[in-house]
């Protein structure tokens, strides 16, 4: 394993039947990184998590973590880790002092150390006058964040969420990442899964997957700049029939809505604005604006899956 990493991923897969959940996969996260994996439901997020987490067991391929092998090292593996599953075994009929109770006597935490570790939870999370409250009567965004407290009772150095904020309204998803935030300052190292584009963009290293494979991995950053395809912002009377013309020629790579335009990417040297303005005309779709503009994330995702849709075929 390389120094700075401290999770490795060499060739994972996974089969169930004759389904691929999981595609000779590698990756590698290093210490006090936030890396998301983004894909569409279905893509195999949640199963590289249990595989990460040793909650399954890989047909083939590889995972350490913090240097230890997840398959032949559980024990210490586990120790190191903290996993919080899209719907986390929170009691609902205790309190979010009770749960924080329980989850300690599981981790086998002390009564002194657990009265150490509540408080400083409670602060970050912002929990402390919920204590009294039931799980099953907390807001999506409460319980999310009690969720986490229990994941972080024995103090892992890295965290693997699925989906953490799913289902989350805007103001609890902003205050769960500011809590991430404050955790990967002090050190610890945070894996996530996510299918919202824009907290892949709060990520440092984002990995697309689809259909099991990672098909693209990069910086947000780099993954909008570094495509070989042109991005151009498309504006006309009839964006849906224009769309249906598009998205059928072979020098079009993909054709989305984006806002009340459409954004399409052309493969390079192939195809022109020009062309592309006579195709319009000639259907009777014109006239056409068409603009270079810079692809968000969104853009670029729906590119890769096109591009690794036909590449499959």
């Amino acid at each position: 394993m390389a120094v700075d990493n401290i999770i490795e991923v060499e060739g994972l897969t996974k089969r169930f039947g004759g389904l691929t959940a999981v595609n000779r996969l590698s990756l590698s996260v290093a210490k006090g990184e936030i890396f998301g994996l983004v894909g569409p439901d279905g893509a195999g997020k949640t199963t590289i998590l249990r595989l990460l987490a040793g909650l399954m067991t890989a047909d083939e391929g590889q995972v350490r973590i913090g240097g230890y092998d997840v398959a032949r090292q559980p024990g210490e593996v586990r120790d190191r880790i903290g996993y919080m599953a899209q719907r986390f075994g929170l009691y609902s009929d205790l309190t979010v002092e009770e749960n924080l109770a329980f989850y300690s006597d599981l981790f086998g935490i002390g009564r002194h150390e657990r009265d150490r570790l509540v408080p400083r939870l409670l602060q970050m999370t912002r929990m402390s006058p919920f204590l009294a409250r039931q799980a099953g009567r907390l807001s999506g965004g409460m319980k999310q964040k009690l969720a986490l407290m229990c994941t972080l009772l024995h103090k892992p150095g890295v965290l693997l969420l699925d989906e953490p904020t799913c289902g989350v309204d805007p103001v609890s998803r902003r205050d769960f990442w500011e809590i991430l935030y404050a955790l990967v300052q002090e050190g610890m190292t945070v894996l996530l899964t996510t299918a919202y584009l824009d907290e892949a963009e709060r990520c440092d290293r984002v990995g697309l997957v689809h259909r099991g494979a990672l098909i693209r991995c990069d910086t947000p950053a780099a993954l909008k700049t570094r495509t070989e395809e042109e991005c151009y912002k498309l504006a006309c009377p009839d964006q849906r029939a224009a769309k249906a013309l598009l998205e059928n020629l072979p020098e079009v790579a993909s054709v989305e809505p984006f806002g009340g335009n459409l954004h399409l990417f052309l493969s390079p040297g192939r195809f022109g604005v020009a062309q592309i303005s006579r195709a319009l005309d000639s259907a009777g779709l014109g006239p056409a604006d068409l603009a270079p503009v810079a692809p968000s994330l969104e853009d670029v995702f729906i590119l890769m899956i096109r591009k690794a849709s036909r590449e499959a075929a």
